[in-house]
């Protein structure tokens, strides 16, 4: 707390009095003792109810544990678990009820804790052997218009009503255009996906999208692809990832966020639907009225026009040779192979991967053309994930 005096019991008991006196603005005197007016409220709520002592820190211990059971349950659980050694947490649940219909019985979810607490459950921990290094291309300098998009998340803020925004930018690299610039709720492939969708059909495909290695662009998967950006992959889009911390592969799109934070979001306004009216016409402004040094100080809607790629109705399915196997990724990231299901990842599901045989126990796994992986028959884990090599280049293309 933003307290002038080092006897901060004082101060609190300085302000609650001048604020009882009423002789000037709560808000002005909130100001002058560099409080918000909430923690303002509660200190004169506390000094009115219990005088001097309400204005000391209480201990902020949680006066209850929503995790506490009788340890009754637990007993009963070992019990049951030594009974039946092969059934889990959702069948000891399931037999606790027919015991006790009527009880309030403890979750699934913390019956299986005390199984791990009592010894009785060993954790699993598959891990799959690294697979082959795919080479890294490297960062393209893009060369002609709509051959680079850059997306990135800018860091969030809140509106006034205090609802969280979380800026999402994409910007045409060549021309430094600002395709979109849409406050979402959370930064979910879904919310992303959304929005990427309205940009696609509007401003059409790009040949490359250049992310960071945040989500929801990427994870420790293959490749470090997710979801989201193997559905570019299937529209088309090469995706390129940034090298890790390391943001001034990306500067001028971190340029423009500083701008937006500058001019715009160190400003909410009150609600999300005027911060989203203003951040539109702050967009406009960037791209038809603010003279770019790079661009010979004209703006990026001077050589702007939408791309010729149209978003396809529907996406088409990879083909591969006659010679290799093609499987489709079930709901939970894995495919069936010689008997038994193979854990491929779950930025997979739905896609058709392509399985060529390199030797009678070892095959590539591909995603059209990429390389994303490799099984072995001696493996008892799923498949060997590829990933990135190190240091890239930046290259024109």
């Amino acid at each position: 707390m933003a307290w002038k005096n080092t006897s901060s019991i004082l101060e609190r008991e300085r302000f609650a009095l001048e604020a009882l006196r009423g002789t000037g603005s709560f808000a002005r005197l909130c100001r002058e003792f560099g409080i918000s007016r909430r923690t303002g409220y509660k200190w004169v709520t506390r000094y009115r109810a219990t005088g001097f002592e309400g204005l000391r820190e209480r201990s902020r211990r949680p006066g209850h544990c929503a995790r506490s059971k009788p340890a009754h349950w637990k007993k009963r659980v070992i019990e049951l678990r030594k009974r039946r050694p092969h059934w889990g947490a959702r069948k000891l649940h399931w037999r606790l009820r027919q015991l006790h219909p009527r009880a309030r019985l403890p979750s699934v979810r913390t019956i299986h804790r005390w199984l791990l607490q009592s010894g009785l459950v060993l954790r699993r921990q598959r891990r799959a052997r690294p697979g082959p290094p795919v080479p890294y291309a490297g960062l393209t300098h893009p060369m002609r218009l709509h051959q680079v998009w850059t997306v990135d998340f800018k860091g969030w803020f809140r509106t006034r009503d205090g609802q969280r925004q979380e800026p999402l930018s994409v910007r045409e690299a060549h021309r430094r255009y600002l395709l979109e610039l849409r406050l979402l709720d959370d930064q979910s492939d879904e919310a992303v996906r959304r929005a990427m969708t309205k940009v696609f059909r509007r401003e059409g495909l790009p040949r490359i999208i250049r992310v960071d290695n945040g989500v929801p662009f990427a994870g420790k998967g293959a490749l470090g692809l997710t979801r989201l950006s193997v559905w570019w992959l299937c529209l088309g889009i090469r995706v390129e990832f940034t090298r890790r911390a390391r943001p001034g592969d990306n500067a001028a799109h971190e340029q423009m966020h500083s701008r937006y934070q500058a001019e715009v979001a160190c400003k909410p306004l009150s609600n999300r639907k005027a911060q989203q009216r203003r951040t539109d016409a702050w967009r406009h402004d960037y791209n038809h009225h603010r003279p770019h040094e790079a661009l010979g100080q004209r703006t990026p809607a001077h050589f702007y026009k939408p791309s010729p790629r149209p978003l396809p109705q529907r996406l088409r399915a990879p083909r591969y040779p006659q010679t290799w196997l093609s499987r489709r990724v079930r709901p939970h990231g894995d495919i069936k192979w010689k008997g038994q299901l193979r854990f491929i990842g779950r930025a997979f599901v739905g896609q058709s991967v392509g399985l060529k045989a390199l030797s009678a126990v070892h095959w590539a796994v591909h995603l059209g053309s990429l390389l994303i992986g490799e099984l072995h028959s001696n493996d008892q884990t799923g498949m060997r994930p590829s990933h990135r090599s190190l240091h890239p280049k930046i290259q024109n293309v």
